[in-house]
């Protein structure tokens, strides 16, 4: 960890550094301090780029909305395998778009630079490894891949066709995220000891029960290639529309959430990830045919590196949380102090030790006898004095962005950022197989009864 000090210096102007030195400068307990946070992420470059999106569900809607935001993105083509998505993609975005239930015909076309890869997990590997080879710069939503085994060969891909790769947690852009990596590299919460995580849910909706049109046949849904290479079974809607529910397309609460939370970790941390996981998952509440879990909490060790000290995470995600308040959250606990994260907000705690341990109270004092009493407390004074006993609490500072936020955005500003200017990507095939596998090693650990096995450095598994 870097010196508390110098860090100071190198950042006295960032949000970071004003709240850590007011803090540390207050002790005043039960008082809280609000900081705006401000993203430092901006579009560098306005060339016109030309995109096509494949996946036009839910999140390709988010991601394309929040993509056509950045000055001088164009969106010309939409493939799907439902017909009813492209007839709305045409509704919605113009009737101009070319749209296909192929992504093949997508990909042929010259004039797009980069696509939106927003299938099911089982489709992600092999459409983002057919785009880079077709020329086309890939945003592939999180996770990047279905399969731990799959990780490598996009890895290589990316390499070989030098096309930017962005994977879509845009955890690793949110201002909240960035920021408080800053305090932690400055050691204002002393040395990091573990993190906790946390995604809860409580509605229908949230454990993807989503809606299913009432015109879903195989006569405009495209179910045989929607399948892929995953087992043959007769048409389906819900398994289409909700595929997140069958561990034969998607990963399930590991893949789709806590992938989130580490990604987030990772960037906070300059982690490269765990070498063990453990995990207990069940289906308890939402027995509606599905076989991905609606509750899983896992372990994760996270061995000592030069960038910092070994740490463990615990996680959980409740797709069936009965307090109604459900949410998201990365506790990151250190010796001096906590930084408590929601989604794009935050709040720094810290406190002070003193010097002096007391005595008395729950304490072995009480059981001295009065002589030893007596002397213990001669002694004690001549040690300590008048010095402040135990630890008192910092000011509180609580971080929050400007109301209308996206990190989406931001995340979308990086990639086409790296396609027009060619900056650095850090959400790339590397650090998308080194947050994809440990999250996927979740559903391993428990259907193996034991923990996983992973080498981060090698992006391999060990057992």
């Amino acid at each position: 960890m870097k010196n508390r000090r110098s860090f100071l210096k190198k950042i006295s102007t960032s949000a970071a550094a004003l709240a850590i030195g007011n803090a540390a400068q207050a002790s005043t307990e039960g008082i809280t301090e609000n900081k705006r946070l401000i993203s430092d992420i901006k579009v560098r470059a306005n060339d016109r780029i030309r995109i096509g999106l494949i996946g036009s569900g839910i999140i390709g809607h988010f991601d394309t909305d929040a993509a056509l935001r950045v000055d001088g993105v164009e969106l010309v083509a939409v493939c799907d395998l439902y017909i009813g998505r492209l007839v709305r993609a045409k509704e919605k975005w113009g009737k101009e778009i070319f749209t296909t239930r192929d992504y093949r015909e997508l990909l042929a076309i010259n004039d797009i630079d980069a696509v939106l890869i927003c299938t099911p997990d089982h489709w992600h590997q092999k459409i983002s490894i057919d785009a880079m080879n077709a020329g086309k710069h890939v945003y592939c939503e999180k996770p990047m891949v279905q399969k731990i085994s799959e990780g490598m060969a996009l890895v290589n891909s990316q390499k070989t066709t030098g096309k930017v790769f962005q994977v879509g947690s845009q955890r690793a852009s949110s201002v909240a995220i960035l920021e408080a990596k800053k305090i932690l590299e400055s050691g204002a919460i002393g040395e990091l000891t573990y993190v906790d995580t946390y995604c809860d849910r409580s509605n229908a909706r949230g454990a993807w029960q989503y809606s299913i049109p009432t015109d879903a046949s195989p006569a405009n849904i495209d179910f045989d290639t929607f399948l892929g290479g995953a087992p043959k079974v007769p048409f389906n809607a819900e398994r289409f529309f909700r595929w997140r529910n069958y561990k034969d397309y998607g990963t399930g609460a590991a893949g789709d959430l806590i992938v989130h939370l580490l990604t987030g970790i990772h960037t906070m941390t300059g982690s490269i990830g765990p070498n063990r996981i453990f995990s207990l998952a069940e289906l308890n509440f939402w027995k509606d045919g599905r076989d991905a879990y609606d509750l899983i909490n896992a372990v994760m060790d996270y061995p000592e590196r030069e960038a910092h000290p070994a740490f463990q995470v615990i996680t959980r995600v409740n797709l069936a949380d009965g307090s109604g308040g459900a949410g998201f959250g990365i506790k990151i606990i250190g010796t001096e102090g906590v930084i408590d994260i929601g989604w794009n907000e935050f709040t720094l705690k810290t406190l002070k030790r003193h010097s002096a341990p007391g005595f008395g109270g729950y304490d072995s004092y009480a059981s001295f006898s009065a002589k030893q009493k007596e002397e213990f407390k001669k002694w004690y004074n001549s040690e300590y004095g008048d010095a402040k006993v135990g630890y008192s609490m910092n000011k509180e500072v609580h971080f929050e962005p400007p109301k209308g936020y996206d990190d989406r955005l931001d995340h979308l500003i990086v990639f086409f950022n790296a396609i027009r200017t060619g900056s650095a990507i850090l959400e790339d095939a590397s650090f998308g197989l080194r947050a994809a596998a440990p999250s996927i090693a979740c559903n391993l650990s428990t259907e193996r009864k034991e923990p996983i096995l992973w080498d981060p450095e090698k992006m391999t598994l060990k057992n």
